[in-house]
């Protein structure tokens, strides 16, 4: 690693009032500091570098025109948000990043009064300011009192119905309000949509320099004689060369497109609008993701999320893997299905590389949909695809399929429309934490009548899973993978559809039965392998489905067996519910089986290692072990891991 920067301005800086008595050009200095202190750290710890480059004059500016935290700054998504930690008492745990037992990567409201509202989803800042704009209006934190409320929002965020919905909103009331627009044409890979047309036409037709005079609201600056022909041809400017037409008809006084890297521009801008604004105003700031460092620059995602790395040549440090990712397995195995029938199509919120659908568009462009951070649109759209006769695959992160909830059930499942959900990242993910866990998928689709839910518990399994979604046109159909490598196993040259609501038993015993629902399969084998040690004869099943059940394969493990456990990477009310009720039903529990299910505890899990997530958890293999011994009533290693 390199040596740390040189932060004369910032080692003076606590928080954000020590900023006050800094002038112009200190501050721009500062700027410069928090940048190389910003890429310093993350390159220790890795993370969501190239988005909080993007914003680090905009944070600068905005802590020290504005009051935090009386002043509430709300950052989408809040991946961007680790030049703002540095710069409001955080910055001696900054090298603790995403870590365990150190600082989130989002804002997080119990880690700092200066993180007013927490979010690693995206387009939920807008409705956060309303809502604490309202709250001042109504007396809201009579205590301290509520300043002005500030919402930053990328472009990209700015493609959800939620954002304009806030917006709609915003602009009935008409109460003081400050967005701003953090346009850098960049999200995670490169925005879609008519919006993001809109935007770059807005800027696309005059430098900055010509604009400079309006942005920074010198018409309300100018002697009163002069303000009103000055105010014309301000507005003549807008009309001909920048628009923001479309927010202005939402009820916002729109100022820009400003650049969001001139500290003299931000700061002009910013303290004008702070005394003279009356209603909702959104500033459009354009900003470079990555600004500041060339590797990130030149990155294709712009530095989007890194692993630890070289400061000096960008070098990133990657541990490597023999087995391939899950994601990268599911996209070959979509693309191979895919070559063999034309009517499969792939659909995405934002996330082509993440999704793996990047090879997939490489393949089949013209089958292949980007709709931009619109999960809701994404399942709907799907749905429709699916009714007009083609196979659509909806390949979406378990966590941010939980937007998307009302339409899997309104759209998808009452109709029984064949759209296949590819559900990445199920499960738990590490340095990403509570927000980015799939933890709840499991249940709110098991729950719905006529859905087929899978789960691969290797990478093989996977490929099959594929097959059986492309094969199975009856109803919907869900499939979840994990983050990450797989285990190593052999990999088919091609899926083979799976028999609907069939397991498979990999392990036979006598006493135990051990019944896996996807990523446990593994530690549950490696559990079965030590109580065998112990005389314990353990069966091992994978169940594959977690609807329909295989009633036969539960039904048999009740009967042969003296102890039934459940094992499954997801929350409570998921896969070992269903199985109680099926047990339940059909009377097993009177013949006294002992019957237990293993899930996610029910709380949040902060950021942590994968494996140690796994023992916060309970599901590890020596965590399965000792819910056996429990259960058999032998008490040493139960009590152990109590």
């Amino acid at each position: 690693m390199s040596d740390r920067p040189n932060t004369p301005l910032l080692d003076r800086i606590t928080a954000p009032a020590d900023m006050k008595g800094l002038s112009d050009v200190e501050l721009r200095k500062l700027a410069d500091e928090v940048r190389a202190e910003t890429i310093s750290a993350v390159s220790e710890t890795g993370g969501h570098l190239g988005a909080g480059l993007g914003v680090v004059e905009l944070t600068v500016a905005l802590h020290a025109v504005f009051d935090t935290p009386r002043d509430k700054l709300i950052w989408d998504v809040s991946h961007q948000c680790y030049p703002h930690k540095i710069l409001t008492g955080r910055r001696d745990r900054i090298r603790t990043l995403r870590q365990q037992g150190g600082l989130s990567g989002f804002t997080k409201r119990s880690e700092s009064p200066y993180d007013p509202f927490g979010a690693a989803h995206s387009s939920t800042s807008i409705s956060a300011a309303l809502g604490f704009a309202m709250a001042r209006e109504m007396g809201g934190q009579p205590e301290s009192g509520i300043g002005d409320a500030i919402a930053v929002i990328g472009d990209g965020s700015m493609s959800a119905g939620m954002a304009f919905e806030a917006m709609n909103n915003a602009g009935h009331l008409g109460k003081r309000l400050i967005v701003i627009l953090n346009d850098n044409e960049m999200s995670i890979a490169e925005p879609t949509g008519a919006l993001s047309t809109y935007l770059t036409r807005l800027y696309a037709g005059a430098p900055f320099q010509e604009l400079k005079a309006a942005a920074k609201g010198a018409v309300s600056l100018l002697p009163h004689p002069f303000q009103e022909g000055a105010r014309r041809a301000k507005e003549m400017l807008k009309g001909m060369t920048v628009g923001g037409t479309l927010f202005e008809e939402l009820g916002f006084s729109y100022v820009g497109p400003v650049d969001g890297h001139d500290m003299d521009t931000l700061l002009s801008v910013l303290r004008t609008v702070k005394a003279r604004a009356a209603g909702p105003v959104l500033i459009h700031a354009i900003t470079r993701k990555g600004k500041g460092y060339a590797p990130a620059e030149a990155a294709i995602d712009k530095g989007h999320a890194t692993a630890k790395f070289d400061v000096l040549t960008g070098k990133q440090t990657k541990s490597v893997s023999n087995a391939p990712s899950y994601t990268s397995v599911f996209a070959k195995s979509l693309v191979a299905e895919a070559g063999q029938d034309d009517k499969i199509c792939a659909v995405t919120a934002a996330m082509p590389d993440g999704t793996g659908l990047n090879l997939f568009a490489e393949r089949f462009p013209n089958r292949c949909f980007d709709v931009g951070i619109a999960e809701q649109h994404a399942v709907t759209f799907s749905a429709g695809l699916a009714a007009g006769g083609m196979k659509p695959f909806c390949a979406i992160y378990s966590t941010f399929l939980q937007r998307g909830y009302d339409q899997i059930v309104h759209d998808v499942a009452i109709q029984r429309l064949p759209v296949r959900f590819a559900i990445d990242r199920a499960g738990l993910v590490g340095a990403d934490g509570a927000t980015h866990a799939g933890s709840f998928d499991t249940a709110f689709l098991s729950n719905l009548p006529g859905f087929v839910v899978m789960a691969a518990a290797d990478e093989a399994e996977l490929v099959h899973m594929v097959a059986t979604a492309a094969a199975y046109d009856e109803g919907p159909s869900a499939f979840r993978y994990p983050r990450g490598s797989g285990v190593g196993v052999e990999l088919p040259e091609r899926g083979v559809p799976i028999e609907i609501g069939k397991g498979r038993i990999l392990r036979e015993g006598t006493r135990v039965a051990l019944l896996s629902f996807g990523t446990r399969l593994e530690p549950s084998l490696k559990a079965a392998e030590a109580l065998q040690t112990r005389g314990i004869s353990t069966t091992v099943a994978d169940a594959r489905f977690a609807k329909p059940l295989d009633e036969a394969l539960i039904r048999d493990l009740a009967e042969e067996h003296e102890v039934l456990i459940t094992v499954e990477e997801g929350a409570i009310g998921g896969f070992g519910s269903h199985v109680a009720q099926f047990l339940a039903e059909d009377g097993r529990f009177d013949t006294g089986l002992k019957f237990r299910s293993m899930v996610l505890p029910d709380t949040f899990i902060d950021q942590a290692s994968p494996e140690a997530m796994y023992h916060i958890a309970g599901l590890s293999a020596e965590d399965i072990e000792a819910k056996v011994l429990q259960v058999l009533g032998i008490t040493d290693l139960a009590a152990k891991r109590a």
